[in-house]
């Protein structure tokens, strides 16, 4: 029989999630080697915060609270680690997080990009870094993806809905086969996949799909027919005619002699030479009904 104290203690445990809920502290931004205290980076550290508070299981100590933590201990080092994974990680231990995120930024004009680093606090190690590019024209890169690629780089994926016109058909990413999902959807890393489309009936289909974090990106597989395909070959064969083998008429037949009648045997070869002259050519081979040659 449980006591009151037992079952309360498993009540808890179940209570608790499976894993670990993991704290990431974000350093001040630093910009030629100093921190930035700009409107504009201001706003950047909220939205690398909010993506990173997005992530399943994380916890995140705004850069505000880092500052402050730094402040109260009286260690003004900690503002410039530049990078530093030991000077990271006592920065980490100071305010109690497992993985500091901390960055550079530059630039040029209406665009920047961010260097951004993740390092472990308890291995005093680099995790990763990555890349941020906001402002330029032809970027599609965000807060939510860097987070993403900095923290989780497994769950950097994109979906692809496959639109197969025939039924029966095989899907191959980069050499790899796969199968898709009740709405013919696949989750692939981000970046260009090569994809092929096979089926016994029909000309694979290959194409190079450039696939983007957080957005599905539509494939058209238009498949087209072989002219020939299998029971075409294995069919019956036009023709049917019957060939019929005759002998040949007996002058035509060979013969063997001894040499007791070698003149006769040569008077019958001069014989059958004037025959052989005086008759058309023979063929042992016709079709049953038709009288022209095989």
């Amino acid at each position: 029989m449980l006591t009151r104290t037992t079952a309360l203690a498993l009540v808890a445990a179940l209570a608790t999630p499976a894993w670990a809920e993991r704290v990431v502290a974000i350093a001040p931004l630093s910009s030629l080697g100093a921190e930035d205290k700009s409107a504009s980076t201001k706003k950047l550290i909220g939205e690398i915060e909010q993506a990173i508070g997005a992530l399943p299981g994380t916890k995140v100590v705004p850069a505000a609270q880092v500052s402050d933590a730094i402040a109260k201990a009286k260690k003004p080092q900690l503002r410039q680690c530049e990078g530093d994974a030991g000077c990271l990680a006592e920065l980490g231990k100071l305010v109690g997080a497992s993985i500091v995120v901390t960055g550079e930024v530059g630039g040029l004009g209406g665009s920047q990009v961010v260097y951004l680093g993740a390092t472990d606090v308890t291995t005093a190690k680099e995790l990763r870094s990555t890349t941020l590019a906001l402002g330029a024209k032809d970027s599609a890169d965000t807060p939510s993806g860097a987070a993403v690629r900095l923290l989780d780089p497994d769950q950097y994926r994109g979906n692809v809905h496959f639109a197969i016109d025939v039924t029966g058909a095989t899907l191959y990413v980069n050499g790899a086969k796969q199968g898709l999902s009740a709405k013919s959807e696949l989750a692939l890393p981000v970046g260009m996949q090569a994809i092929r489309v096979t089926h016994p009936q029909y000309r694979d289909f290959v194409r190079f799909v450039d696939v983007t974090y957080g957005k599905t990106t539509e494939v058209p597989v238009g498949m087209h027919q072989y002219a020939t395909i299998e029971h075409d070959v294995h069919a019956a064969p036009v023709s049917r005619d019957k060939i019929e083998y005759i002998d040949p008429p007996l002058w035509r037949r060979p013969y063997v002699v001894g040499p007791a009648i070698g003149v006769l045997a040569i008077t019958a070869g001069i014989i059958a030479g004037v025959i052989a002259h005086k008759f058309p050519p023979y063929d042992n081979c016709r079709r049953v009904g038709d009288p022209t040659k095989c």
